[in-house]
């Protein structure tokens, strides 16, 4: 697989890999400057010339991913034999300077309702660099135009349509545990049972619109089903700025939109990538 696919591919499976490419060679190297591969923990595509050099890279790169870093680091080697290695001699003759960057995984982002202010959190949503799942049980509920829109922008777009939007959640390895979640349904039994079951597994973040008085109504139904208090914590209700007032859908989505943002900068390494 080429590289280029090959980061096509993990950045769309959200897994972190790294980008090592070869930014300087000085005298003889067995590949020229801007030579790349790819670099996951489990794989590596594409070449920047074998041996010493490359084993180099690519160890240091799985070393980079695997403590979690974000920052580019830039190496020299030597290709004689005097220079000191680790994995065998090169004996080419000349120096080069090999850059990695780490790439890290995209946050995912779970929304579960296409009403009108859905609607608009999902248009501002999918302008970020994300993995994008948007749930809905209403199957029309998305124009043709809207689809298309939604998918121009740099996120991911799933869009899905079950008739108990919560098995979105306990569909096996749909949604990661990492990931972030807003509840904002048309029907409050679906945002109950949305809650219930987001509460019943790992997850980076649970929002709920909705007044205090909605989640006070919310707090009692979850407690019957078997939720503490310090199970319910989990739970942001109301979500969105506070500071930011107004009933319109698009000021609510901005506001949500602002919320999501602040929690995806405390809680996602290196965000914005």
């Amino acid at each position: 697989m080429h590289w280029v696919a090959a980061a096509a591919r993990l950045h769309a499976e959200l897994e972190p890999y790294a980008l090592v490419t070869l930014v300087e060679v000085r005298g003889h190297a067995p590949r020229e400057a801007g030579a790349k591969m790819v670099v996951s923990a489990a794989g590596a595509w594409g070449s920047i010339g074998g041996g010493n050099m490359e084993i180099t890279a690519v160890r240091r790169a799985r070393a980079m991913l695997a403590a979690g870093e974000r920052a580019p680091e830039l190496i020299e080697l030597g290709l004689t034999e005097h220079a000191p290695s680790e994995h065998g001699r090169q004996c080419c003759g000349g120096q080069v300077r090999v850059l990695v960057e780490p790439i890290g995984s995209r946050p995912s982002v779970v929304l579960f309702g296409l009403g009108h202010v859905g609607t608009e959190l999902a248009r501002i949503v999918s302008r970020l660099d994300v993995s994008l799942h948007l749930v809905d049980s209403r199957p029309d509920i998305l124009t043709d135009a809207q689809r298309a829109d939604l998918r121009a922008g740099a996120a991911t777009v799933h869009i899905h349509h079950p008739p108990a939007p919560e098995t979105v959640l306990t569909a096996p390895g749909l949604v990661p545990s990492s990931a972030h979640v807003l509840v904002l349904t048309h029907d409050h039994a679906e945002d109950v049972a949305i809650c219930d079951a987001a509460l019943r597994r790992p997850l980076g973040s649970i929002g709920l619109i909705g007044s205090r008085a909605k989640w006070a109504r919310f707090r009692v139904r979850l407690h019957e089903v078997g939720h503490d208090d310090a199970a319910l914590e989990r739970i942001t209700c109301p979500i969105g700025v506070p500071d930011i007032a107004g009933k319109h859908p698009a000021v609510i989505a901005v506001s949500a939109a602002a919320d999501l943002l602040r929690v995806l900068q405390k809680n996602e390494p290196g965000w914005p990538a």
